[in-house]
């Protein structure tokens, strides 16, 4: 891979040590039981809502086509991070090769800015759907929503290269302990022997694009949502509404508030102890609390299990 040789070339650091979330002993195996019970949980959760969403035709929507593609985002993003961040509950040293740490770096980013955009996706199809219900299946076509879901994934893929290709332009000094749990942008740029300027700049500029265009799709999305739901005239068709939206906007911000307290604070504000337990709500926490806010919240992902567990028993 042209992008791994020419970070090699580029710096004498060959491996990281990634100092893990604590470093006392005693506190070490209750964290790792503690996430790995959240990694199960995520796991299980995903993977489940998956499932019952590819079973059942009924949920065959626009809605939880993108639901379907949140839990296997955030599948993915939680197995790059948790469990090279349980090693370092049980050993001495966890260390992960340079190509590792940069390969780690790019999916990670890669998942969390499509995150960013598959959430704005549904915001925008909430609108349409509550806003504009009489042209909602001719708007929110299958063309349309593979469409928008290729423009998640292309964004996602356009910011991890932007900061992976930054980054492995770097020389990285002889001290190659990073003060993460895992290889994030800016614990990485701290072990930088030259010039991070062009890094910090990029890091503003693509990480607002990443959290503001979302952002500001979602706010707009939403103002336009409250204005149709107070003109609803009967309280169970409001009800109706807002459980409709209520899960979209506990994920949406427990998911861009962690992000932005980590990214969008000068290093200089933000001590990397904060740091982690900011990190750990957006790579941890939010992808097991997302199947779980969808699925207890949500009437027809109920509905769904029920007939699926149903079944089993029956057969």
């Amino acid at each position: 891979m042209p992008l791994m040789r020419m970070a090699a070339e580029n710096s004498s650091v060959t491996e990281f040590i990634l100092a893990g979330l604590t470093n006392q002993p005693r506190l070490r195996m209750p964290l790792f039981f503690l996430f790995l019970g959240f990694y199960v949980v995520t796991v299980m959760g995903n993977l489940g809502l998956i499932t019952l969403i590819g079973l059942n035709s009924h949920l065959h929507t626009p809605m939880y086509f993108f639901l379907f593609n949140l839990s296997f985002i955030d599948f993915c993003y939680s197995t790059v991070i948790t469990p090279k961040m349980l090693m370092s509950f049980v050993s001495k040293k966890n260390i992960i090769a340079y190509a590792g740490c940069m390969t780690q770096l790019f999916f990670f980013l890669f998942f969390v800015v499509s995150e960013s955009f598959i959430l704005s996706a549904m915001a925008y199809d909430r609108y349409i759907a509550i806003c504009n219900p009489l042209v909602y299946t001719a708007t929110m076509s299958p063309q349309v929503c593979s469409l928008l879901l290729l423009g998640v994934y292309v964004m996602g893929f356009a910011g991890a290269m932007a900061h992976t290709t930054c980054m492995v332009r770097l020389t990285f000094c002889a001290n190659n302990l990073v003060d993460h749990y895992m290889c994030d942008i800016l614990p990485l740029l701290e072990r930088s022997c030259t010039s991070t300027y062009i890094n910090e700049l990029v890091v503003f500029v693509v990480v607002g694009i990443d959290i503001g265009v979302p952002t500001v799709t979602i706010f707009i999305s939403y103002a336009l949502i409250l204005t149709s739901i107070l003109h609803i005239r009967s309280t169970e068709g409001r009800s109706k509404a807002f459980s409709t939206c209520s899960s979209h906007i506990i994920a949406v911000s427990l998911f861009f508030g962690s992000g932005a307290f980590m990214y969008l604070k000068p290093s200089s504000l933000l001590p990397m102890n904060q740091g982690k337990v900011s990190s750990l709500f957006y790579t941890t926490v939010v992808p097991m609390l997302n199947p779980l806010i969808y699925s207890l919240r949500n009437k027809d992902v109920k509905v769904a299990l029920k007939k699926s567990l149903s079944k089993k028993t029956f057969s």
